[in-house]
């Protein structure tokens, strides 16, 4: 499975950015999906999470309420809505995949990572 991510950017806190993730050479739905980020200096971190279908979604205290992870399994792509973003949400946001049912929160977990997608926050 190859897995592109887009969408990131330079944004006033406050604002909003829809990260996307296309993915292709696999089985889409086979899979669930993650987003992790990662600040420069610290460990990559769990984001959000969905499952194969899209009727189980998962998410870091800290974007509950402000981000949402979603998907549309006949464009093979994974979104993450992010509002209220906020300068220590800045970091490289990463797309994931593993065939796995249920989505875990280890990064180590997954199987397939996408290259990474920039986003910064000004305060």
């Amino acid at each position: 499975l190859q897995l592109v991510e887009s969408g990131g950017g330079l944004v006033q806190a406050g604002g909003s950015l829809r990260l996307s993730c296309a993915a292709s050479r696999g089985t889409f739905s086979s899979y669930a999906m993650g987003w992790f980020r990662q600040a420069p200096g610290k460990e990559r971190e769990f984001v959000a999470a969905i499952s194969r279908s899209g009727s189980n979604t998962y998410y870091q205290d800290s974007a509950k309420g402000r981000f949402t992870i979603s998907r549309d399994n006949g464009k093979n792509t994974v979104y993450l809505q992010m509002n209220s973003l906020k300068p220590e949400d800045t970091a490289v946001y990463y797309c994931a995949a593993v065939a796995a049912l249920r989505p875990p929160l280890n990064p180590y977990e997954y199987d397939y990572w996408g290259q990474g997608t920039q986003v910064t926050v000004s305060s």
